[in-house]
């Protein structure tokens, strides 16, 4: 089947399939499909594609090459620990089933397949929402860069991320919680003492350093978080948000707490034998950032021995932001302490918290809406909707 002057064409090959060819910067370009209507769609969209600025090299070039050219673009803009899962997810899941694809011709179904064979190899939806981000954020650059004109990863679709419950302990519970931790240590309670009076994250709680706790002004700084790296060690990176830089007002027990919590760790350090000085307001027994896995261990343990039932190290986060709702904190107020970037997240996340008020707002609005008691209304006004001899 022949075509017009530069709309390519479409033959039938001995094999029975079809082949669609097309010129472009006197180089041909062509493609094997197992119907002619699929080699026309194949032209149709090449059309498109060299309207849009597609060249005969950006064409040839395979998913996996460029997959590795990006890697070495964003390698600046990530932390090192986002670099390490994003190449891990590149070499572990996409390259294996993409790498050969070419860029041009990478279709979004190819890419619903990847992900729903590893859905049925039992991959969880967490791991293939991050093969997801990956494969959308390289193809969106691969947009800006004018290789394609669309991301093929629009039109799929990747499993939703799975919410996970949200736990709160009551006061009843928290008490229990903290007279637990008391009995197997003091710095054990300043620990989740802090945690629930403030509702930092485990990542900048495990990164506070003393420089960031000022005792007159009764304040501590969130400037940074401590965050494992993948075979070990650790590093200190910046919040992710502007808003996750703040300073948080403490009351006055937490600031004797804290000023007790750092003479007696002066002291546990002048008798230790090895001490990594990073100046921690919560390290380890050497001075060095605690290891997640080991505080979330300890965490279980802990309610297991006050008897409550098992949440995430998290939940104290939520239960702190619940304390503050329920107890007429302003959301922006609870917002900025949480460190959101913005309010409407801290409504998404712990709206159903809020007490809502109705019952004030409706006497409220009555008392505004109402001059005189609707007894005297009804004595004195007159009838607004007066009936016709008709309509009776």
């Amino acid at each position: 089947m022949t075509r017009g002057k530069n709309e390519g064409t479409i033959f039938r090959r001995a094999n029975g399939t079809w082949r669609a060819q097309i010129s472009l910067q006197g180089r041909r370009l062509s493609f094997t499909g197992k119907s002619q209507a699929e080699c026309r769609e194949w032209l149709r969209e090449t059309h498109q594609k060299v309207s849009a600025g597609l060249t005969y090299s950006s064409s040839k070039i395979t998913y996996g090459d460029f997959l590795e050219g990006w890697l070495k673009t964003v390698e600046a803009r990530l932390r090192r620990g986002t670099l390490k899962q994003y190449s891990q997810v590149v070499n572990h899941y996409v390259l294996p089933e993409l790498s050969n694809v070419k860029l041009s011709d990478l279709r979004p179904a190819r890419i619903q397949q990847l992900y729903d064979k590893l859905i049925a190899s039992g991959k969880g939806a967490r791991t293939v929402q991050m093969v997801h981000a990956v494969i959308h954020r390289s193809l969106n650059q691969a947009v800006k860069l004018g290789i394609i004109s669309l991301n093929p990863d629009g039109a799929t679709s990747p499993p939703k991320p799975q919410e996970k419950e949200m736990c709160v302990l009551d006061q009843e519970q928290i008490q229990g919680l903290l007279i637990t931790a008391k009995t197997k240590s003091f710095r054990e309670f300043v620990f989740y003492f802090f945690v629930l009076a403030t509702g930092v994250r485990q990542g900048e709680l495990l990164g506070l350093k003393w420089e960031d706790f000022d005792s007159v002004n009764k304040t501590m700084r969130i400037t940074r978080q401590a965050k494992p790296l993948p075979g070990g060690g650790f590093e200190f990176v910046v919040p992710k948000t502007k808003n996750g830089f703040r300073t948080i007002k403490l009351g006055n027990e937490t600031v004797d707490l804290l000023n007790q919590h750092y003479v007696l760790q002066m002291d546990a350090r002048a008798r230790a034998e090895k001490w990594k000085d990073l100046g921690l307001v919560f390290p380890s027994v050497v001075g060095t950032p605690l290891n997640p896995p080991n505080v979330v261990r300890e965490f279980r343990s802990l309610l297991k021995r006050a008897g409550l039932p098992k949440i995430r190290f998290h939940d104290l986060r939520h239960t702190a932001a619940s304390l503050m709702l329920n107890n007429g904190v302003d959301v922006l107020v609870v917002s900025r302490r949480l460190g959101h970037s913005r309010a409407s997240i801290t409504l998404d996340v712990y709206g159903h918290l809020i007490p809502s008020g109705q019952e004030k707002a409706a006497l409220v609005v009555e008392n505004l809406i109402s001059p005189i008691s609707v007894s005297e209304l009804s004595a004195t006004a007159p009838d607004l909707h007066p009936i016709s001899s008709k309509e009776a």
